[in-house]
């Protein structure tokens, strides 16, 4: 039996600076479960981005040029990493492509200092109800003005998925999987990889 169901696709952007564990553990654990991920650099033209530990990471697209349809994606994604976050959060197509992504209830997930991505999108005044964040500690202050700020690894609220730092990039990327192909398929991919915790 064919199997009718469309694959889901997710972007994740990745700048100068990015947290390389948040990015490429998040871009596995969602290919492990079959999501089609495109990889965007933001404010680099050509070449690899170097992270903040200095692995360098081939991106699939360079916000600007042509980034195949966009709204046909069903997730966003945002790591963390000081200055990587910075300059996502900072970029106004980022924040266009967040802001529509929330507003149509298409998952948008950041992690780490990535949070702030969220802030600088406005989505706080795009909600009827306060909206539920979680950053890493460093940036808490600055989050915890315009959202209910929760210290919980993984917090859920609506389409909106944010999560701490790099120790908890698996229970992150695992839930946004749970989020766009079902929680079977988290427990499928979590089993191999032998993790402390249940999914």
């Amino acid at each position: 039996m064919a199997n009718h169901q469309q694959q889901k696709k997710a972007i994740v952007f990745v700048a100068d600076g990015t947290e390389e564990m948040e990015a490429v553990i998040t871009i596995d654990i969602l290919r492990r479960a079959g999501v089609q991920v495109l990889v965007v650099a933001v404010e680099t033209e050509a070449g690899p981005v170097t992270c903040s530990r200095g692995v360098k990471i081939v991106p699939d697209a360079y916000l600007g040029d042509d980034v195949p349809k966009i709204d046909t994606y069903d997730a966003v994604i945002v790591p963390g990493g000081a200055q990587g976050a910075a300059t996502i959060a900072q970029n106004a197509q980022v924040r266009s492509i967040l802001a529509d992504f929330y507003a149509q209830h298409k998952i948008v997930a950041a992690i780490c200092a990535g949070s702030l991505a969220i802030k600088t999108a406005g989505i706080q005044d795009k909600s009827q109800k306060p909206v539920h964040i979680t950053s890493h500690p460093s940036v808490k202050e600055e989050l915890e003005g315009d959202f209910v700020y929760k210290e919980d690894r993984v917090v859920a609220d609506s389409n909106l998925v944010t999560s701490r730092g790099p120790g908890t990039t698996f229970e992150f990327a695992l839930k946004l999987v749970s989020l766009l192909v079902g929680d079977d398929k988290a427990r499928e991919v979590a089993g191999p990889m032998v993790l402390n915790f249940e999914v």
